[in-house]
């Protein structure tokens, strides 16, 4: 199935969506992408059959350059930040596990919304990075706070502060991108990704996906808290006993999300 949310192109298939920012010529992130983005997020929630999100931009130079600052200048600026702000905030805790597959430079606000994503993957020429400062700005759409929980204090300092840009190489061994490979082999190294997740219990992966953002969010307190009630809820699902009794009867599990 194929749609498209303005410059949003909605596909989805074996229980993947992808979603892709076509906003020639950069994927800037203006307010018309920012609305498709939005609008395909809900679909997406709404839909049961949807076990797993790819967020990826058109074409092979730009994942996105960021945000549309020209755009931008003629909006109310604090409600234009404060939308950004939601909508990765939304993409983040998304009950489903997603993956930014980056076949282009993220800069900006598109490596922001890159780090909305659980998981990223991008091709080995990419480049990464936070050049607000270098225009008298800062990263306001989360990347002052998901950059450090990512790579650390003094390497995200480094990157704000210079707005230098990192290598595809340098970002996978901080642990800004779970994996770099040739941009041949990104869109296959993502579907299989995407494919293996779509087969695992979709209830057990909400549960687990919810429990260690609170505990980030909140402390390790809370977290344990949270991990030990989503525990006893899932044990209780349908997939549980599946699973447990596939384990035990040495076959594969079928999991039905109930």
């Amino acid at each position: 199935m194929s749609e498209q949310q303005g410059p949003i192109a909605i596909r989805i298939e074996s229980k993947v969506a992808w979603l892709t920012i076509d906003n020639p010529p950069a994927n800037a992130l203006g307010p018309a992408v920012l609305d498709g983005l939005d609008a395909a997020l809900r679909a997406v929630a709404d839909d049961l059959d949807v076990r797993v999100v790819v967020v990826t931009g058109a074409g092979p130079h730009f994942f996105s350059a960021g945000a549309d600052l020209k755009g931008a200048m003629g909006t109310d600026l604090p409600a234009y930040l404060q939308r950004g702000q939601a909508l990765f905030s939304q993409l983040e805790t998304i009950s489903r596990p997603t993956i930014a597959m980056l076949q282009g430079t993220a800069l900006g606000g598109g490596l922001e919304l890159a780090m909305a994503c659980d998981i990223r993957l991008c091709a080995d020429h990419v480049r990464l990075g936070q050049p607000e400062t270098t225009l008298g700005i800062i990263p306001a759409w989360g990347g002052t706070q998901r950059l450090p929980r990512l790579v650390g204090r003094g390497r995200a300092l480094e990157m704000i502060l210079t707005g230098a840009q990192v290598t595809a190489s340098q970002a996978e061994g901080w642990g800004l991108v779970n994996r770099s490979v040739p941009a041949d082999q990104l869109h296959d190294l993502t579907r299989n990704l995407a494919g293996r997740l779509a087969q695992q219990p979709p209830i057990a992966l909400a549960a687990a996906k919810s429990a260690l953002h609170q505990g980030l969010v909140e402390g390790i307190a809370n977290g344990l808290v949270a991990e030990r009630e989503a525990m006893a809820e899932v044990m209780t699902s349908e997939d549980a006993r599946e699973g447990l009794v596939a384990f035990l009867e040495k076959r594969r599990p079928h999991f039905h999300g109930r």
